[in-house]
């Protein structure tokens, strides 16, 4: 008796194995997913005006700051001249990051506003990478227009710390990505930049409304530095808290002297600013994948 299939002896082909499922099948459709939802995203990006202008705003709000901090700082060495002249320049960064996240709290909280979230979901039905090419595409322009920021902000500083004192003759050198910090403090501030943006995505995504996740994402930034410099006098205490909070701990990235004295190393810091916008993006996303839009 032969052991043919009888789908094979009636002249029928029998269907291949199916390909891998559960998670590792999985994979090639959300890559697939996440291509054409980049397409989609920078099509929406690049079609409005809001997020040029906001970039323009980044480089410009962050390079005016820095030039006018880098005016009002003068040398004197009858009295010692202490400035961090790298993190002096890289002043408007305080400023600039919260341009940055508003650019990013708009990317997505814009469609729940106009309803075109319903239309992005229901063509791009896999939620996560929605949201993953949304923060691919945010995080690099904040990443192009924080290294214009940079740039120009160190360019200021160099042009005009010189007039005011800082010279080689008191010990300071010009401004030079050549010099080892100075070029750890310009790449990290460039990441810290593109963090924030991260940071603001993902509460964009948990809170959905505008002004809030804008209120939510600037507070989180700007309060705990305020908060910990009135409420607390222990050095200790001063330490633990400025060691974990993202604002502090991130910009630790732009010291370059007195490294010793900082609640946290440069790098160290700028892997909790790396903490917090996961932590956010986390949250954001699952909200998004597990409630209705």
């Amino acid at each position: 008796m032969s052991h043919v299939p009888a789908a094979t002896r009636a002249g029928t082909r029998e269907t291949p194995h199916p390909g891998p499922v559960g998670p590792l099948g999985a994979w090639p459709g959300w890559w697939a997913g996440l291509r054409d939802a980049l397409h989609a995203e920078w099509t929406k990006l690049r079609t409005v005006s809001g997020p040029a202008w906001l970039l323009v705003g980044v480089v410009t709000l962050t390079v005016a700051v820095s030039a006018v901090a880098v005016a009002a700082t003068k040398c004197n060495p009858s009295v010692g001249c202490l400035a961090d002249t790298t993190k002096l320049s890289l002043t408007g960064i305080y400023l600039g990051q919260a341009v940055v996240a508003i650019l990013a709290v708009l990317a997505v909280s814009n469609e729940y506003s106009t309803g075109m979230i319903r239309v992005t979901l229901a063509a791009m039905p896999r939620r996560s990478a929605v949201l993953a090419a949304k923060g691919v595409l945010v995080g690099a322009l904040a990443l192009v227009a924080g290294t214009v920021a940079v740039a120009g902000s160190l360019l200021a500083g160099r042009l005009i710390l010189p007039g005011n004192g800082f010279t080689p003759a008191n010990g300071f050198a010009a401004l030079s990505l050549a010099h080892a910090p100075t070029l750890r403090a310009a790449c990290g501030s460039v990441l810290y930049l593109a963090l924030i943006a991260l940071f603001s995505l993902g509460i964009a995504a948990a809170v959905r409304e505008s002004a809030v996740a804008i209120g939510l994402s600037l507070g989180v930034l700007y309060l705990p530095p305020i908060l910990i410099a009135v409420t607390v006098s222990n050095p200790v205490w001063l330490h633990r808290l400025e060691r974990y909070t993202p604002m502090n701990a991130g910009l630790a990235i732009q010291d370059t002297t007195r490294l010793h004295s900082l609640a946290i190393t440069p790098w160290g810091g700028l892997g909790v600013m790396a903490l917090w916008a996961a932590g956010a993006l986390l949250l954001g996303g699952l909200l998004l994948r597990f409630r209705d839009a």
